[in-house]
């Protein structure tokens, strides 16, 4: 089991990248550059698939935080749902909104427009279009 001071005192190895395990499949992979990943290695649910997940980076994210995260993952896989899978559907659910399109197609075409123009609709956009179709999924 990892201590914080462990996590700390980590070195990097010019030669290769290393890991230190903790436990129930999380481990900090140490890269050459210097770099600490925290990393989540679990069976996914159905056909048993060895996967790897990144729960950030050290120090933004903390032992204790891997920890709750590598938790948080291992009561998702115990119901029956594969995080990875999870994740990737909130992302791209997150990204098809009317909102983010919209905003995708001001930024690309502002630039054909004067600034005052550009600034209209946009502002025109976000009264009286966003807060009723904004977050509606595309």
């Amino acid at each position: 089991m990892l201590t914080s001071s462990a996590v700390t005192n980590a070195k990097p190895n010019p030669a290769k990248q290393y890991r230190l395990s903790d436990e129930r499949g999380l481990y900090l992979l140490v890269r050459p550059q210097g770099g600490k990943w925290w990393r989540f290695d679990y069976a996914r649910p159905g056909n048993k698939k060895r996967n790897t997940l990144s729960l950030g980076i050290f120090p933004d994210v903390s032992l204790k935080q891997a920890r709750e995260r590598r938790d948080e993952i291992r009561k998702l896989i115990a119901d029956g749902i594969d995080p990875a899978a999870k994740q990737a559907a909130e992302h791209s659910a997150a990204a098809d909104t009317f909102k983010a399109i919209a905003e995708e197609w001001h930024t690309t075409h502002k630039a054909k427009w004067t600034p005052d123009y550009g600034d209209e609709i946009l502002r025109r956009l976000e009264v009286n279009v966003f807060p009723y179709v904004g977050a509606r999924a595309i």
